[in-house]
């Protein structure tokens, strides 16, 4: 399959972001792009040059701005974190092969181009001329080896190693110590020639490729520095429009302008500070007070005065899924019918209206709507899994009274928690609410901040954990390896034979009539298991000043700066 098809066939999957129902923290109206409210803002014959297009004499002398991040990462290297408060460093100071547009369509990266041979086993990437990492020297398509290789080596403990042991040829073999580096099926053909063997066909690799797990990383700094080379600016060398100039721990970092990227004509701002501000209405009032330019994460609470008062705010669909995990490998929650009266017993409704104040759709599956082919949602038509946007309390009563705890009588304090967010909080405590006054349980509430937090959950030390995905490329695989057995995602320790070979065949799947059909049987089969609490499906809402123009969020929730400018105001 040629890079056209490849592009056509993500467009399609595409447009489903587009139609997704209001999630998240979504506003009242239908999503909105950053285009879109500067366009209704905007008055042309004060901001714009004699032609009516914005040109050099509309922009701001300098070049700056400040942007709130409301969570610190737990990491910023791409080949070890799959924390997406990583997000907004690695999509602005590293580039992989591919990159997402404005539009939220795959488009060429480092590579220039790509091909694929019939069978798609094999793909093809041809790097640009005259790649060079932050600090001058040169980057090739070694680099790309050595990175791959690096996220296959278990001592490097990378959170998305199945993202490339699970397809490339000798990838899981290499990690396990059963085969060497030229086993492997990733190859450099010439200083500008990367090439993919597959263990099977997949017809979403180019997806694949765009995550950060897959982006290169400099072999010198690492080698110089070891695990410490993310937490100096001097160490942290990267290759995209951004580089680290400051490393404030705690505070903030500064990213300014990197000259050595292959598009560095291109970018006009010339710094960018992230600020962590992890209190949402502090951030707010630094927001208000033009203290700061924009701000990430918005306190429900005021996303309808701010949409009212033409503020800034700006909604993107998200193809993600809020939802709780449940630790199916710990009695009581190892039985189904435990997990079905938790879910059960929620009010989504009052959650989405009442507590989170979105414009949310309910969640009866981990598998959010937003993949289309052949102009139908491969969500559509599924069931709802007997969940209603209310709680149903005889339900859930009948549910836990069959699993022998009839009123809740002798089922053991349930331990609820969660990372420290105003907003994530507030619907903990709802929940617990709900579970006590339905079920008849007692609850405890506790929370951590997101380090500590997701170590538990993932050493599965927890009972109930507040979770949610937002997909890294815009494709149903990008959730089915959440409850797949042993998946290194699969922080709910779910294991089903059944969902498994469904997956599997998902996997190596070429016509999309027959993925679609695939995705939904696997869908149907695992949520009927109950293995997480489904809450709302999402969106992305955040805060940008209307002098600020050409910052995108696709749906994968990566931020994009490279295209921003300052506006004379």
């Amino acid at each position: 399959m040629k890079k056209k098809l490849l592009s056509l066939l993500l467009a399609v999957s595409l447009v489903g972001t587009m139609l997704m129902a209001g999630c998240g923290n979504k506003t009242q109206d239908e999503p909105q792009t950053i285009d879109d409210i500067q366009a209704s803002e905007e008055t042309p014959e004060e901001e714009t040059g004699e032609t009516g297009e914005t040109g050099e004499a509309g922009l701001a002398d300098t070049q700056e701005m400040v942007f709130v991040l409301n969570n610190e990462p737990d990491g910023i290297d791409p080949n070890v974190t799959n924390n997406s408060f990583a997000t907004p460093f690695l999509s602005n100071c590293f580039e992989g092969l591919v990159t997402y547009d404005e539009n939220g369509e795959v488009v060429p990266g480092n590579a220039e181009s790509w091909e694929s041979n019939d069978d798609l086993t094999v793909y093809t990437f041809h790097l640009r001329d005259g790649l060079k990492w932050s600090d001058g020297t040169d980057l090739t398509a070694n680099d790309y080896v050595y990175s791959a290789l690096r996220v296959l080596t278990p001592e490097t403990t990378s959170q998305y190693v199945n993202m490339i042991s699970d397809y490339v040829v000798n990838g899981q073999e290499f990690y396990d110590g059963t085969a060497s580096a030229e086993d492997v099926g990733i190859k450099a053909l010439d200083d500008k020639t990367l090439e993919f063997t597959l263990k099977s066909s997949c017809p979403y690799f180019v997806d694949l490729v765009s995550m950060w797990v897959y982006f290169p990383v400099q072999q010198a700094t690492i080698e110089a520095n070891g695990d410490k080379w993310t937490t100096t600016a001097e160490g942290y060398v990267s290759n995209g429009p951004f580089k680290i100039t400051e490393m404030n721990m705690g505070e903030s970092m500064v990213l300014e302008k990197n000259e050595n990227y292959w598009n560095a004509e291109n970018v006009t701002l010339e710094k960018l500070t992230f600020r962590y501000v992890l209190d949402t209405s502090t951030a707010l009032t630094a927001y208000e007070s033009g203290e700061v330019d924009g701000v990430r994460t918005v306190p429900s609470s005021d996303l309808a005065r701010l949409k009212a008062e033409n503020a800034g705010l700006v909604s993107t669909p998200n193809y993600g899924t809020v939802y709780y995990d449940i630790n199916c490998s710990k009695a009581p929650y190892d039985d189904v019918l435990v997990r079905k009266a938790l879910n059960l017993a929620i009010d989504r409704e009052a959650l989405i209206n009442n507590v989170a104040q979105v414009d949310g759709q309910p969640a009866y599956s981990f598998l959010a709507p937003g993949y289309v082919v052949d102009g139908k949602d491969v969500t559509e038509g599924r069931s709802d899994f007997e969940l209603s946007s209310t709680a149903d309390v005889e339900g859930a009563k009948a549910a836990l009274a069959e699993a022998g705890y009839p009123d809740g009588e002798g089922f053991p304090t349930l331990k609820l928690s969660f990372y420290s967010d105003d907003n994530v909080k507030k619907i903990a405590e709802a929940i617990a609410e709900m579970w006590e006054q339905n079920l008849g349980i007692t609850v405890e509430v506790s929370s951590a901040d997101w380090a500590v937090f997701y170590d538990s959950v993932q050493a599965g030390d927890y009972e109930v954990a507040a979770m949610g995905w937002s997909a890294d490329y815009v494709n149903p695989m990008s959730f089915l390896p959440l409850l797949y057995t042993d998946d290194v995602t699969n922080n709910s320790f779910y294991s089903n034979p059944e969902y498994d070979a469904v997956v599997d065949q998902i996997k190596v799947e070429k016509d999309p009539a027959k993925f679609a059909e695939l995705v939904q049987q696997a869908d149907e089969i695992v949520s009927a298991d109950y293995p997480v609490l489904g809450l709302y499906y999402k969106s992305n809402t955040y805060l940008l000043k209307d002098y600020i123009e050409g910052v995108y969020m696709v749906s994968s929730s990566n931020i994009y700066f490279q295209n921003a400018k300052v506006l004379a105001h």
